[in-house]
């Protein structure tokens, strides 16, 4: 992935607090060995554990929902989030990033603090979480293509073919479980697909020249002034019913999804690049209907084990492929 010369400015980056790194262009501030340069197997371990934050989401929301309205439950996740990534900002006396970062920041921001959870939790009130995983499973591939137009990553044609094959098994698995029929949320579930790819893209970028955690972090103390207020009205209308299921879903995506999820999910991007990064949720919408069996007592059908090969398959060619 090529870092664009707005974000690659040499200057004293702060890793995690305690050290720093020279913000050389194409550089990563994370993952990175004595050398200097990325380590894939860290990288792709960091985007794995980001997926499997994401992957709990959906259930997680479903169970929030028993107990919040939607606006309240998305606008107190990230009040939350804020408050945890505001404090480590702060005790780790941490700068504010320069003011070419703040465009990208708002993006991150937009996408995936915002917009993403707005539309998905819309989404969820009238739809299951098996047939939201249709937007997941289009997400690998958006992603790969909103990096190719934003950041200018060329990669081959082979991680284009497994990438577009793992999404229409993914996409074909995802549409039967939820027995083929669309619904009024489709359309939120689309927009959501877009911003979010946009958000990771941007915050992708952003993590080569900071921690990971920064910009999640900055992203999610920019959104502040929104958000508070909008918890504190939407708290005040909608009624609020705090059980195990509705706290326990709250409290895991404001801080598993919303911070700590994307912590290691922009520490992996930084590593091994935004397109292979993206192609790891490939496995995200599989392990989701897995939660929600577990979870939520859906079912699965027997078709389940066979597209997982098939999406492990295809996961494999992509990290290989050239990109």
């Amino acid at each position: 992935m090529r870092a664009e010369n707005s974000a690659t400015a040499q200057t004293s980056i702060a890793v995690h607090g305690v050290s720093s790194v020279s913000g050389t262009p194409g550089s990563p501030s994370a993952d990175v060995r004595d050398s200097g340069r990325p380590d894939p197997r860290a990288g792709t371990l960091m985007a794995a554990l980001g997926v499997v934050a994401f992957s709990l989401t959906f259930p997680a929301t479903a169970w929030g929902l028993e107990g919040f309205g939607p606006w309240s439950l998305v606008a107190v996740r990230s009040v939350l989030a804020a408050v945890v990534a505001g404090g480590c900002l702060l005790t780790l006396r941490v700068p504010p990033p320069g003011r070419r970062h703040w465009a990208g920041l708002a993006v991150v921001a937009a996408g995936v603090v915002l917009g993403f959870p707005v539309l998905t939790t819309l989404a969820l009130e009238t739809s299951t979480t098996a047939h939201a995983a249709v937007v997941v499973g289009l997400l690998p591939l958006t992603t790969a293509l909103f990096s190719a137009l934003r950041v200018g990553t060329r990669p081959s044609r082979t991680f284009w073919a497994a990438a577009s094959a793992g999404a229409a098994v993914v996409i074909a698995f995802t549409v039967r479980q939820s027995g083929g029929a669309l619904s009024s949320a489709d359309a939120y579930l689309f927009g959501a697909l877009l911003v979010c790819a946009a958000g990771y893209t941007e915050g992708g970028r952003l993590a080569r020249v900071m921690p990971g955690w920064q910009v999640i972090g900055w992203a999610l103390v920019l959104c502040l002034p929104l958000t508070v207020p909008v918890a504190a009205i939407a708290l005040s209308y909608e009624p609020v019913e705090l059980t195990a299921h509705s706290v326990t879903g709250l409290l895991w995506v404001a801080f598993g999804s919303q911070f700590l999820g994307l912590v290691v999910w922009y520490r992996g991007m930084a590593a091994i690049g935004i397109p292979k990064a993206s192609q790891l949720q490939l496995a995200q919408p599989l392990l989701t209907l897995v939660w929600s069996v577990l979870l939520l007592g859906e079912h699965l059908t027997p078709a389940a084990p066979l597209t997982a090969a098939a999406v492990l398959v295809c996961i494999a060619v992509t990290q290989r492929a050239r990109g």
